[in-house]
């Protein structure tokens, strides 16, 4: 399926730009021997193992048998939805790592994750925010607290 494969591809790139930016930040000589690398490291070999699970997916995919020209245009409808929707994915999450540092982590983590939520799981309002928040509350308290990562605090300091 063309979206699949679009998607893919987007990810493959996001997967290139992860580890040059994982590449640029500076080796400490001193503290921990891992380093300040290797967690991010582990999440961009996890990134392209997903994007292997999915080229996998897409090879073992069997192709679709040959459709009459009104369901061809109805694909080719829903096609064009998908790409918006991909397009618009990747433009909010550019623009969430746009205002990551200005806003911090709690307020940007928390409004992408909820607009997200509220384009893909339509209508379930409390269920929305619920996850939104709570993903963000404990994935800061996972990262800042216990692992000691430091997220920018922006708006909300704590």
């Amino acid at each position: 399926m063309l979206t699949d494969k679009i998607i893919l591809a987007l990810t493959l790139l996001l997967a290139a730009v992860y580890f040059y930016a994982t590449a640029q930040i500076p080796s400490l000589e001193i503290g921990d021997p891992l380093g300040p690398k290797a967690f991010p490291i582990l999440l961009g070999v996890i990134l392209v193992l997903a994007c292997v699970l999915l080229a996998v997916e897409i090879i073992r995919a069997k192709p679709q048998p040959a459709v009459e020209k009104d369901a061809a245009s109805a694909d080719s409808a829903e096609n064009a939805k998908h790409l918006w929707q991909i397009g618009g994915v990747v433009v909010w999450t550019a623009f969430y790592f746009w205002m990551f540092d200005r806003a911090g982590y709690i307020a940007t983590t928390t409004v992408y994750l909820l607009a997200l939520t509220i384009v893909f799981n339509r209508g379930k309002w409390l269920a929305n925010i619920l996850t939104s928040v709570f993903f963000t509350i404990g994935s800061y308290v996972l990262f800042a607290k216990i692992l000691g990562v430091v997220l920018p605090t922006g708006l909300v300091s704590f």
